[in-house]
């Protein structure tokens, strides 16, 4: 007597769950960091992309849906790599860009070492939509909470240079330019901003979506697990 093979829905029904010891420690780590951050930056440190995806990512660590992963993954992966890649130069002596020097300064060991989620998050979130493969439609939910975060920055935060409580952000997202002291004078400050708006979704939300598109499993409701559309 044989057995036959699983067919594609049974293998499109199989469950894909992230291990529960990831959920705990990553829980751990938030139970950490948001009471440290609220205190130390207020809560409008939270509106700063890496921060948005923390939470995303931490649905899917617990709901096992693609979404809010697949999400976060669009909107963080190029930028937390370029991260990465400073703060190796940065490490070795060097000088890339200079994002990472806030993590080599005379500060709290305690928040720099909260800080290095920025290292190891966008691997994080490569495993998340690996496990739970990647739901096209978190191309449009981060680029509507982008968008709502860049407002939100520009319009009702503070711009660099402001003076505010020690340690309350300011630039959030670098809607007026690359520095936290001074605005960019390159541009009218509107067009920096309708740049940011425009150029984040084309050239780094766009190229991440089909990147990962091509890479992963589809995890799109009306798609099974191998990518191929499910017949009507």
């Amino acid at each position: 007597m044989t057995t036959a093979a699983p067919t594609v829905a049974a293998t499109a029904s199989s469950p894909r769950r992230v291990p529960w010891p990831v959920a705990a420690v990553y829980t751990a780590f938030l139970a950490v960091l948001v009471p440290v951050y609220w205190v130390s930056y207020g809560p409008t440190n939270f509106l700063y992309f890496c921060d948005l995806a923390l939470f995303l990512a931490l649905i899917s660590v617990w709901t096992n849906r693609a979404l809010p992963a697949s999400a976060a993954a669009v909107g963080i992966l190029v930028p937390q790599a370029v991260w990465v890649a400073d703060f190796f130069v940065t490490l070795a002596g060097g000088r890339l860009l200079g994002m990472t020097d806030y993590m080599f300064a005379d500060t709290s060991p305690f928040l720099r070492g909260l800080s290095f989620f920025h290292f190891w998050l966008p691997f994080l979130l490569a495993y998340l939509v690996w496990k739970l493969g990647y739901d096209r439609r978190g191309l449009a939910v981060w680029t509507v909470l982008a968008w709502a975060a860049l407002l939100i920055a520009y319009f009702l935060l503070p711009g660099p240079g402001a003076a505010v409580e020690k340690g309350t952000p300011v630039n959030v997202n670098y809607v007026f330019g690359a520095s936290e002291t001074e605005p960019q004078t390159l541009v009218p400050p509107l067009v920096w901003f309708g740049g940011l708006l425009v150029g984040l979704p084309l050239l780094v939300f766009v190229p991440t979506h089909f990147a990962l598109r091509a890479l992963c499993a589809d995890a799109t409701p009306g798609s099974d697990v191998s990518g191929r559309r499910r017949p009507a």
